[in-house]
């Protein structure tokens, strides 16, 4: 059987599934495309795999941690006979005893050094997936963050993970305009609280989830109308990416 991982939101499903079938095993590792040296990783125990916003790290005895970015292109494949061989453009292959994973376009698979490693994570913001997230931090970077909020939570440095679509639905669920500025403590505090608690539903459902009610419809992204009050959404560029804003439920300031 094969199956598709794709970057759908953040990491956490790909690490609660990789951690589960690979972490504790003796990997056979191999790069088909030849774009990674793979010696300090083959035929080495898989302690743990870990997600760090859109992150996945992989700890492995006496190597480097290997870090992997899917970006808005990358994704695995799962084939649960290992013997199956990997394609020809495969980056990464990691199989254990009872499963194989296939990486494929990421936007970054490369060993990080310790120095690399503290680079990365003191580059990134609190992640609401983690149970070591710190939430008042996350409340003081949103406050602390210039411009509009909608830019803030797409820079990975204020909070770590998000995506659009989560920016859309979350900004909607707080009644929040995108181009809101100077955000306060308690709204800030109140989109966290939201980020965590919707963020974990989406974890576990493997799809962005902004209303359990009906965890496959969204409020407003990439829609026409609002769902809750069929208001014509908005949309318009920001942060380089496109913001939905419903006019009524996310008035202006």
């Amino acid at each position: 059987m094969i199956r598709t991982q794709r970057a759908t939101f953040v990491s956490s499903p790909y690490r609660r599934e990789q951690h589960a079938a690979l972490a504790g095993q003796v990997l056979a590792v191999s790069s088909p495309q030849g774009r990674l040296d793979v010696g300090p990783y083959d035929g080495r125990l898989l302690r743990a795999v870990e997600a760090y916003g859109k992150h996945l790290l992989y700890h492995v005895d006496d190597a480097p941690t290997l870090h992997v970015h899917l970006g808005m292109r990358g994704l695995f494949l799962r084939y649960d006979d290992p013997a199956v061989p990997p394609r020809a453009g495969v980056r990464l292959r990691l199989a254990g005893a009872g499963a194989a994973y296939d990486l494929i376009a990421p936007l970054r698979c490369a060993p990080l050094t310790g120095d690399g490693e503290r680079a990365l994570r003191s580059s990134l913001g609190p992640d609401p997936l983690r149970v070591d997230a710190d939430g008042d931090e996350a409340v003081r970077r949103l406050g602390a963050a210039r411009g509009a909020v909608g830019a803030a939570l797409l820079d990975q440095a204020v909070w770590a993970g998000l995506g659009n679509a989560w920016r859309a639905e979350l900004l909607f669920l707080a009644g929040l305009d995108p181009d809101a500025r100077a955000v306060g403590p308690a709204t800030a505090r109140r989109l966290w609280e939201l980020a965590v608690r919707h963020l974990s539903l989406g974890r576990d459902a493997g799809q962005v989830v902004s209303d359990p009610a009906a965890p496959d419809e969204r409020w407003v992204y990439k829609r026409s109308t609002c769902r809750r009050c069929g208001a014509g959404v908005r949309a318009w560029r920001l942060g380089g990416r496109t913001a939905y804003a419903c006019p009524v439920d996310q008035p202006a300031a």
